[in-house]
């Protein structure tokens, strides 16, 4: 028998009257991530850890608390209700920033500190908010809204902030007195705010950096004249007028960025000068104490990116790291100095992601660095695989030195500061992850979690699998007895490039294990373009996103199907994803028909050309130059194959994968005399964070899965 959690309610820990199904737990929940610290920070002098937390696993309000690591007590510092007399209210600009981000969370979704972790800031509702550590005191400071990714100097004496209105200001703290303010001279340019392809493509997600003296900074200017305009209707209600965007699809232009250093002691602003027309792309900007600015462009192909550093008077800058690559320059943690003024960088050489030293790998190659934690004068720590699916925290030595700062299984992250280290662990072993504060003289304190109480422990089997050795997650039922029953399969990859779904972290399969509790044998696989596995392994997917990756599922069918042969009927064989595992979805329903039986595809992308130039182009080429690769990469073309029963769902909202693709396809479809299914959600953006659409959006699959694959 199998059990049916939509059927069988999960009493809530906070409020035991209440009794939600999984999908609406999980909904609820923010998939059980709510009440988990973020954002964590440490003073300089590595006493207080700072995070934010919401007061439990079900209030998306964030709150700002501060941990004591010398007696273990947690404080709370912020809480928006005390702050807000209604309900919070989002700009338009701030709720775009957020859906770049993949927010879903409300109240204090982040924050900044001065250098010592004496003062912080933080906008709520678009005003403009300073916390005192010291006296545990908040004001609110006078801004002109609303108020977009406020950052103090670090000194803690003035907060420079963007606003909705593409401004950037400053104020000083103790008068209260404006000291800058600029200006954008039209509605389609902006300063101080990263670019629509910045926070989507490049994980940059600010357009400010401040000087370490506090006396200057570094501002983007963003013009987006030149790039096309798109329209987000919502023809639910259609006396709305359409939603204008400035979106940047393949083959078209992008926002015109450059970089200014703007002095405050006199009042001047320079521009940073580099070969614009080569390097469109301003991909990581940073300025460590006693040093000169350092900043990473990219070329439009992205198979050259220079390293430069930065002359601030004058705005020149000098060539300090060529990196190329037949393919694509990866881009990763920002290359910095340390203080002795080595230039620390994240390169692949020797098909292996390596710490480089003045371009001198210090890592050994049987690490895969996945990201740069702190610098200092003898080492680099950084975040690691050995395997794609743990990641560990690792210290490499100047001298070639190595120390494994954590051992056990399971995904890793660090934040350091002074003496301290704060710990994050995610393993197979529960859902809840642990944070662990390191201090000076060895004691170990924890922060706590209000994480709402996982209804179960997904049983996860990892496994290595195929001809190509993929990183497979397999998962029965709860209740399954080995050889009992022959079970249809289900596939629920992501499988594309620059995320990873196998890995030793329980959360990450809470889904998969409701979807195998519905009677199903559930398989996740990391095909060929995944991260954590290496230079030529992410590059077997350049020009070939639908043969590639569809291959590596199809081999996984197969490798599991003989594994596993008394538990899988290799007759009812479905897949289901979202973004590019919904492309994935409905690219194995209309290429491999004899394998997949049925698919469910959501926010599909179906025609390349439509997505957007950074990520777009680094796979697959500009199509003006080599239209021949989208046209072999879109669905579109496809649409005459369909054999299978395929169920398209897009939110209308969505604008990342906007609701074309899977308007196209569909008519495309259509045009085929091809049935298929097509669910559209109002209102409903690239995410699904309402909870009954998120609910019953999967109780529509589960129903649309049984019956294909009856």
């Amino acid at each position: 028998m199998y059990v049916c959690l939509t059927k069988l309610p999960y009493m809530m820990g906070q409020d035991r009257h209440m009794t939600l199904s999984y999908p609406r737990l999980a909904a609820k929940t923010l998939r059980f991530t709510l009440g988990l610290p973020r954002n964590i920070g440490v003073s300089q002098d590595g006493r207080f850890v700072r995070f934010i937390r919401t007061p439990d696993g079900v209030t998306r309000t964030g709150q700002l608390w501060e941990l004591d690591a010398q007696t273990g007590s947690e404080r709370l510092i912020v809480d928006p209700a005390a702050l807000l007399d209604g309900d919070e209210e989002l700009s338009a600009a701030e709720r775009a920033r957020r859906e770049r981000s993949r927010e879903s969370a409300a109240g204090l979704t982040s924050w900044a500190s001065d250098t010592a972790g004496l003062r912080g800031c933080f906008a709520l509702s678009g005003r403009l908010f300073l916390v005192d550590f010291s006296r545990h005191s908040v004001v609110e400071i006078p801004a002109v809204g609303p108020v977009i990714d406020p950052q103090l100097n670090p000194q803690g004496t003035v907060i420079a902030y963007a606003n909705a209105a593409g401004e950037f200001r400053i104020v000083n703290i103790e008068s209260g007195r404006e000291i800058l303010a600029m200006h954008p001279d039209t509605a389609d340019q902006s300063w101080g705010q990263a670019e629509f392809i910045a926070t989507e493509e490049m994980s940059r997600f600010t357009g400010f950096w401040w000087s370490p003296d506090g006396n200057s900074l570094l501002v983007q200017h963003t013009d987006e004249s030149s790039v096309p305009i798109w329209h987000i209707a919502d023809p639910a209600n259609p006396d709305h007028p359409p939603r204008e965007q400035r979106y940047p699809a393949a083959g078209t232009n992008n926002a015109i960025v450059s970089l200014w250093h703007v002095d405050l002691t006199n009042d001047t602003r320079t521009q940073v000068m580099w070969d614009r027309e080569k390097f469109e792309y301003l991909a990581r900007v940073s300025w460590s104490m006693g040093q000169r600015p350092i900043i990473q462009v990219l070329s439009r192909d992205q198979k050259v990116s220079h390293v430069l550093d930065v002359e601030p008077e004058s705005g020149e800058t000098t060539l300090v790291r060529d990196l190329q690559d037949t393919y694509w320059v990866e881009l990763a943690s920002a290359p910095r100095r340390d203080s002795q003024g080595r230039l620390i960088t994240l390169e692949d050489m020797n098909d292996r992601r390596r710490i480089a030293v003045d371009g001198t790998p210090i890592s050994s190659t049987k690490w895969q660095v996945r990201g740069i934690v702190d610098c200092f004068d003898d080492s680099v720590v950084v975040t690691a695989s050995q395997e794609p699916t743990s990641v560990q925290v690792v210290r490499f030595g100047h001298d070639g030195s190595e120390d494994v700062l954590t051992t056990s299984q399971g995904v890793h992250s660090a934040v350091i500061g002074g003496p301290t280290t704060v710990i994050v662990r995610s393993s197979l072993d529960t859902v809840a992850s642990e944070y662990r504060v390191h201090c000076e003289d060895g004691s170990v304190v924890e922060i706590s979690t209000a994480a709402e109480p996982a209804p179960f422990l997904p049983k996860v089997s990892l496994l290595e699998l195929g001809p190509n050795h993929l990183s497979v997650a397999v998962l029965f039922p709860r209740d399954h007895t080995p050889g009992s029953r022959r079970l249809p399969l289900l596939l629920d990859p992501y499988g594309g490039p620059h995320a990873q779904r196998v890995m030793s972290s329980a959360r990450m399969f809470m889904e998969s294990q409701w979807l195998a509790d519905q009677g199903f044998c559930v398989v996740v696989a990391d095909g060929r373009g995944t991260p954590g596995r290496g230079h030529a392994w992410e590059r077997e997917i350049y020009h070939e996103f639908a043969s590639v990756t569809l291959e590596d599922q199809t081999d996984t069918v197969a490798a599991i199907t003989e594994q596993f042969a008394d538990d899988v009927d290799p007759d009812r064989v479905g897949i289901i994803g979202w973004s590019y595992g919904g492309y994935l979805a409905a690219l194995a329903v209309l290429e491999r028909p004899d394998v997949f039986t049925a698919a469910v595809a959501g926010a599909p992308v179906t025609d390349w050309t439509l997505y957007d130039t950074c990520y777009t182009e680094r796979y697959l080429g500009n199509p003006n130059e080599v239209p021949e690769v989208y046209a072999r990469n879109s669905l579109i073309a496809k649409a005459h194959k369909l054999k299978r029963p395929l169920m398209l769902i897009h939110g209308l909202a969505d604008d990342n994968v906007v609701a074309a693709h899977t308007l196209r396809l569909s008519a495309a479809l259509l045009a085929a005399g091809k049935p298929h299914t097509v669910l559209p959600l109002s209102g409903v953006t690239h995410m699904t964070p309402q909870e009954e659409v998120a609910e019953n959006l999967k109780l529509v699959q589960m129903d649309f899965l049984r019956r294909s694959l009856a």
